[in-house]
Order: C-alpha cells, then structure tokens, then sequence
C-alpha cells in the first residue's frame, strides 16, 4: 500500500520549465569552465561574488517575480524556483544577492511604501543592491519577542540603539531591516510594540564587527547601533505591527530550498561515485537522498501554491501567499508551507513527482532503494527505531523545515 503524500504533487508544465532548467545548466556549465567558481557548500550563506549575481542580473534571474513596474519580470514562482535549485544545486556564488532576493523582495511588495518600492526593488533587480537581516541579538534568538533594541521618536525619524549579531553579509551590504522594540514590553501581549526599519549600514551610529568561523571564513557580523538616525521614510510597515511582519519574511526564509539543498554539492558527489561504484554501497547515504526529495516536494508545492494564488502581481496577493500567523506562532514556523501541510497526510516520502528534470532526481543511484531517477520512492527500512535513527516523536529540527512532529519514517510501504 502506497504511504500518502506529503504534499500535493508539484504539478508543473515541463514544456514551461525545462527549456529554463537547460539554460540555467548551461550558464552554469560555461562559468565553471570559465573558472568563475568553484562548487562549495553552503555557498548561498558564505561565497560573496557581486560579478557573478551581476551576471544572473543580466539574464533576468533576480527578481524574476517582481512586477514589471518596479523593474522586475513579473514571472512565475516556479520559473523562480527552478532558477533557484539549479543555482544552489551546482554550490554557485550567490550570497551577495539572496537575502535580497529571497526575502526583502516580498516583504517590500508586501509591507513598503511606494517609495520603499520604486527605490530598493528596481536595484534589487539590476543586482546593485544587497540586504542583511537584523533580527537576532545576543540574548535573543529562537525567542526573538525579547529584542532589546529600542527604537525612539526623535525630529524627523527615530533613533535606533542596540546589537544585532548573525547578520550575514553586514559588512558588504548596503542596507538592514532591524527589527526593534517601540513601546515598553507588554506582559500580555509579549508581541505588541515591535517595529521594523530599513537601515543603511554605512550610516552613522552603525558599527559592523566580524564574527569569524572556526574555519576562517567571516560572512557573519555583530551590528552595533548606537543612536542610529533613520528618517520616517525608512520606517518599514506600520509602527506597532513588527511582528506580524517578521513572521511573514521568515515564511519566505525557512521555506526555500536552501534548507536542503546546502550540502547537495556533497551529496550529489557522493551519489554519483556510488553509481559509477568508486564509492561503497551505503544505506546512509540513500536515507539521505529519500529525505532531501521528499523536502524537495515540500518546497517545490509551496512555489506551486503561490502560482495558484496568480503570483506576485499586488501587494494583496502577496498577503494571500503568506497570510500573517497568529500572534501566538514561532516565527520560525513557514507560513506558507504550513497552509500546505494543513490540507495534506504528512509523509516525506512521496512516490512520484511532476517535476521533472530537477537536480534531486540527477543521478540514477541505488541505495536504501531509493531510484533517484524518474521517482522519488524509498523503500526505508522497518529499523527506525534501532538506537541512532531518528524515532517519531523527536523534534530534532524537522519543525523548523515545515515537518510533522511524527512523520513516520520507519514504516514500510
């Protein structure tokens, strides 16, 4: 008996994507030959090349989905999406333009003023224009109710006071939207009094301090802001609603591809040399292969959802596609991959998908039975509770990628 899906099938016209998947491939193929990059993990967080997001701009792959009056393509979040795996798939250098891109660019279309919007997007699009993310604070993460940065009403804007730290990217950005407390902590509604600002990081009152990685690397930063002046037009939303805000962007945040696609570099090479047997057969890996597909699916039907909702054409049906949570909800919840999960079995492991040609199905690899090609199936094992795998009932992170609590990985088909 086949399990029942996760999501929806993805159901996407190939006629309409795989001309755009081979041009993608073959711009890929011809910059790797040029030498202009070198496939590496994590590559949307950490390989900052403005040259290469300069060159994606050109072919219309930034801001495909941004109405053709602010100077984008007005194409569709599926056609974004394809664009976007290819990209993340083959470890390309992408980090200058993607919070940018994922993220700001439907917060604006969502919550900016007219001119917010005729400003940042047109830039955005052309790849001029580089964003970071001011959310977190030393004592405040997974908790993000309890920022302590203030922000008060001064002549002609307000003045911003506070850190921020994980900014990714700060020190070569132009500019971050910081969320900030506007009004004294509400014990009843730990919620209310939060706003957002759009900051310009080479402004006065902001100091960018690196955050170095064990390994050497630095994309993260510490951001101080000590009585930073932001004029009244960079007030981002309405004052008072920062939290519905914030919960919305990060819809857009924790539901991309990049949440499974960061070590594909890895997992495709092992893949490969498994089938070409330079590499030991190995059940690990095939599990890994299931649950990279099935998350694939997860991702592509939330792109699908927002197609069916007619795109990104106003600001209303930007809400529709990412309708603010309850007050009560984590922020860390994908909105838009909830309202999919809520009409649908949950399973990460779909048999079958019409999206074809994509980098998860690349490989014709046997492991755990997993056929990668033509199919997303996996025969896994009846053995999830032996110690070391994970058993339904452990929140270990599948949450924060729109998974049930207990998707019952362990039962046969």
């Amino acid at each position: 008996m086949a399990p029942p899906r996760l999501v929806p099938p993805a159901v996407v016209d190939p006629s309409g994507t795989d001309a755009l998947r081979a041009e993608v491939r073959a711009f890929l193929a011809e910059q790797l030959d040029a030498g202009a990059f070198t496939p590496s993990v994590d590559a949307w967080l950490t390989q900052w090349d403005e040259q290469f997001t300069a060159a994606l701009a050109a072919r219309g792959w930034l801001g495909m989905t941004v109405p053709v009056e602010y100077g984008g393509h007005g194409r569709s979040f599926v056609e974004r999406f394809v664009v976007t795996e290819e990209l993340l798939a083959a470890g390309a250098p992408v980090a200058a333009h993607w919070v940018a891109d994922r993220q700001i660019v439907p917060s604006l279309l969502k919550y900016g003023t007219d001119q917010q919007k005729s400003h940042f997007l047109p830039r955005i699009v052309r790849g001029e224009c580089f964003f970071g993310i001011g959310m977190s604070e030393p004592d405040s993460g997974s908790d993000l109710a309890s920022v302590r940065t203030r922000a008060e009403r001064v002549a002609g804007g307000w003045s911003l006071s506070g850190t921020k730290v994980w900014t990714s990217g700060a020190h070569r950005a132009h500019a971050f939207i910081v969320l900030a407390r506007t009004a004294p902590v509400d014990r009843a509604d730990r919620h209310a009094g939060l706003s957002q600002f759009i900051v310009d990081l080479r402004s006065a009152g902001v100091e960018i301090r690196p955050i170095i990685s064990m390994n050497g690397d630095h994309h993260f930063n510490e951001v101080i802001l000590d009585k930073a002046f932001v004029p009244d037009g960079m007030v981002f939303g309405e004052i008072g609603d920062g939290w519905q805000q914030v919960t919305s962007e990060l819809s857009f945040e924790r539901s991309g591809p990049e949440r499974f696609l960061s070590t594909f570099v890895l997992l495709a090479s092992a893949a490969e040399n498994m089938a070409l047997q330079r590499l030991s057969y190995d059940v690990n890996l095939g599990r890994l292969v299931a649950r990279v597909a099935g998350l694939h699916q997860m991702s592509a039907a939330v792109a699908v959802r927002c197609n069916a909702m007619n795109g990104p054409t106003s600001p209303r049906r930007w809400s529709r596609c990412s309708a603010p949570p309850p007050k009560a909800t984590s922020p860390t919840s994908p909105t838009a991959t909830q309202a999919v999960i809520r009409t649908t079995p949950i399973w990460c492991r779909g048999r079958s998908t019409s999206v074809r040609g994509s980098r998860c199905a690349a490989a014709p690899t046997r492991c755990c039975g997993v056929s990668s090609r033509g199919g997303w199936g996996c025969d896994d094992d009846r053995r999830s509770n032996r110690p070391g795998r994970p058993r339904p009932g452990r929140d270990d992170g599948r949450r924060l990628r729109g998974l049930s609590r207990n998707p019952s990985w362990g039962r046969g088909a």
